[in-house]
């Protein structure tokens, strides 16, 4: 008799209940997920919370990484690649739901702050899956956009005129969003130059990893900003209280949290399951949302109209007064959260 295969997921992801019907499925918190209990487990199904190296993975059975997530910097990839391991994530599963959080946080920080959006410079760092949505809307909303990102302007010379150099896009930009992923070169990314650097008033936003802000450069430079808005925190689950303090706008790395794009990173990784261990029914995996779809079009209306439309349909404010009313219960706030529907 053929054994039956064994899975490890985060009890967090929601959607894989599918799994069950072909496996035996532990779910547990990231928090448990350990040596002992992955090591006869085929596949693990994972969040960011879940470092997935050779202290994890070694001596196991695991075959497949499969992590529901956008990125890979919690994932020793080397070495799963140099064992035999696949890896699996979601990219792009949730760049929606981030580009609701963001223009949703400029324009509730504006319409609170007295601030003025109208003919305003966006610059936009990073301009891949979520970046790339970000700029476009920008547009659509009346922004003047410009784009940095080294990595793709290599690989697309024909587009030079299309991305602005680092230190040009700081010093023209009204609002600065960063959407990079967190690899090495990354760490620290904006440091004490590059607050330096951004223009006086700026509006600042890091939606994309913590570790890619040094956070007491930040402190250093917070009044010469006139609105902050953090998702993501450097040493998460813990929060620099310091900085929480200076912020306009505190979350608790959610910006991504929609049903949509959880719907989408969950299919991505039971259908890599399905691929991997050759199960049908998991590469043919839907899930069926009959939640009405939001739209929104901006077109004609005033600051304030949209501003009141945005909030409307998700209240950022809520998520902001449940972080700062007790920032301890970080990960409680992301394991429990209702999402949102998107726009």
């Amino acid at each position: 008799m053929e054994k039956k295969l064994r899975f490890v997921a985060d009890s967090a992801i929601p959607y894989l209940d599918i799994l069950r019907d072909h496996a035996d499925c532990i779910f547990c918190k990231a928090s448990d997920i350990t040596p002992e209990v992955v090591r006869d487990a085929d596949a693990l199904f994972v969040r960011t919370r879940t470092f997935c190296d050779a202290v994890l993975l070694r001596g196991s059975r695991v075959s497949l990484v499969a992590s529901a997530t956008i990125g890979t910097d919690h994932i020793d990839t080397e070495w799963c690649s140099d064992n035999g391991l696949q890896v699996v994530s979601a990219p792009g599963c949730n760049s929606s739901a981030v580009r609701q959080y963001l223009f949703t946080a400029l324009y509730a920080l504006a319409q609170r702050k007295g601030i003025s959006l109208q003919g305003l410079t966006l610059g936009v760092i990073g301009v891949g899956n979520v970046g790339s949505k970000v700029a476009e809307f920008g547009r659509r909303l009346g922004f003047r956009v410009l784009c940095n990102d080294p990595p793709r302007e290599s690989l697309e010379p024909h587009n030079a005129h299309l991305f602005t150099p680092l230190d040009q896009l700081l010093a023209q930009s009204d609002i600065v969003t960063l959407h990079i992923p967190l690899w090495k070169e990354n760490r620290g990314f904006a440091d004490g130059i590059f607050f330096e650097d951004m223009k006086e008033k700026a509006i600042f936003v890091n939606t994309s990893r913590g570790e890619v802000v040094r956070e007491d450069a930040l402190l250093r430079h917070v009044k010469k900003l006139s609105g902050l808005v953090i998702d993501v925190w450097r040493d998460e689950p813990n929060v620099n209280r310091e900085l929480l303090q200076e912020v306009d706008i505190a979350t608790p790395h959610i910006a991504g949290y929609s049903r949509q794009g959880k719907i989408n990173g969950s299919t991505t990784v039971v259908r890599a399951a399905g691929e991997h261990f050759s199960i049908d029914a998991l590469k043919a995996f839907v899930i069926r949302d009959d939640t009405a779809v939001v739209r929104f079009d901006p077109e004609g209306l005033s600051q304030k109209e949209i501003c009141d439309r945005l909030c409307a349909i998700y209240d950022i404010w809520k998520d902001d007064r449940m972080l700062r009313s007790d920032p301890g219960k970080f990960e409680q706030i992301r394991s429990h959260y209702n999402y949102r529907t998107e726009f």
